[in-house]
């Protein structure tokens, strides 16, 4: 994290869907250049919390800031503009299963028609390059690819447009630890590549320890700690503590059917 103004800056976050609560006063700063990682359990509301900040949920209440500018609220036209600044890798990749590699990678950059299709092609060549993938694999189609090939393409579609911001939803889920380990590696590499501060979620704490540089838990709808990667472990939670240890016996209570 840099002395630099937070890129990113949640206060006092709401957001509820009829009477269950999800975000209740959540508080986050993700500094410029940071690799930030909030990591908590299934329905934690770490996803809701990123689509907040994307503008694709609105928050009920509170203020989210970026670049110092409030994005709650803003205009679809302001909201666009925005959004220039992010990249994006969903969850399970989230491919166009009909359109081929390389077209998915250029999708962003052909749906704002700003470059043609072939200057469009050669930009999501150099982006799977710089993941790893060579030429010929922008012609094939997800379903020819293993889970690790997808994972990969949809980062290079993720930093097509060299974003200042990527976010990362469960960037390792479905994929083995070896491959899994590949994924964070190039996580670290593109981000530091591409200059962008990093937002991402996670429960997979081998992954959050690799790629943050500071770690926020949300539990309860709220920030309950954060710090820096190497003094998680030393947390003076007992939530924090029974989570990055896996423990079924702590405060965390899992609703489990008899």
């Amino acid at each position: 994290m840099t002395d630099a103004a937070p890129k990113i800056q949640l206060r006092d976050v709401h957001k509820a869907f009829g009477g269950k609560i999800v975000l209740n006063g959540a508080e986050l700063d993700v500094g410029t250049g940071e690799s930030l990682v909030v990591i908590g359990g299934s329905g934690s509301g770490k996803s809701v919390m990123i689509k907040c900040i994307l503008g694709l949920l609105a928050a009920d209440s509170g203020s989210i800031l970026v670049d110092g500018e409030e994005v709650v609220g803003i205009s679809a036209r302001e909201r666009e503009r925005v959004n220039k600044k992010f990249g994006m890798l969903f969850q399970g990749a989230a491919l166009f299963d009909s359109l081929p590699v390389w077209e998915n990678v250029a999708f962003g950059l052909l749906a704002e028609k700003r470059y043609s299709r072939h200057e469009a092609r050669d930009v999501a060549l150099a982006k799977l390059a710089q993941v790893g993938l060579g030429a010929e694999v922008g012609e094939l189609f997800p379903a020819e690819l293993s889970g690790g090939m997808q994972k990969r393409v949809a980062l290079a579609r993720a930093i097509a447009s060299d974003p200042e911001i990527i976010f990362f939803d469960e960037p390792t889920t479905g994929l083995d630890p070896i491959m899994a380990d590949v994924i964070n590696d190039l996580i670290i590499k593109i981000t530091r590549e591409v200059g962008a501060t990093a937002l991402s979620i996670t429960h997979d704490m081998a992954s959050a320890r690799k790629i943050a540089n500071r770690i926020a838990m949300l539990y309860d709808g709220k920030i309950i700690w954060s710090g820096p990667t190497g003094e998680i472990d030393e947390a003076d939670n007992a939530h924090v503590d029974q989570f990055i240890h896996g423990r079924a016996e702590g405060p965390i209570k899992m609703a489990v059917r008899a």
